[in-house]
């Protein structure tokens, strides 16, 4: 999976449209291995991006969970402390 895309479902506040847009643009770019594509592949490459945060759009919609939603910041805060370790670690 790709390091950039970030979990979207149970937050508080719910992730945005362009949140989920972002996702479907990094999952898009690892698939085909382009980060910008060709002017040939431009239209095949925008419609895989639609249509793939469209179809998250709508998972994210139908999921459900007795779980209370979780904390950007806390999250974020849990993420930067791995980051922390893991890179204090390697660095030694």
């Amino acid at each position: 999976m790709c390091r950039n895309i970030k979990t979207l479902y149970n937050f508080e506040p719910p992730a945005t449209e362009d949140e989920v847009r972002a996702a479907a643009l990094q999952f898009v770019r690892k698939l085909s291995g382009f980060n910008k594509p060709s002017k040939a592949n431009e239209a095949a490459f925008a419609a895989a991006v639609e249509a793939i945060a469209a179809a998250a759009g709508r998972l994210l919609n139908a999921l459900e969970t007795q779980a209370p939603p979780k904390s950007r910041a806390k999250e974020a805060a849990k993420a930067q402390a791995r980051s922390a370790r893991r890179f204090r670690i390697a660095g030694q």
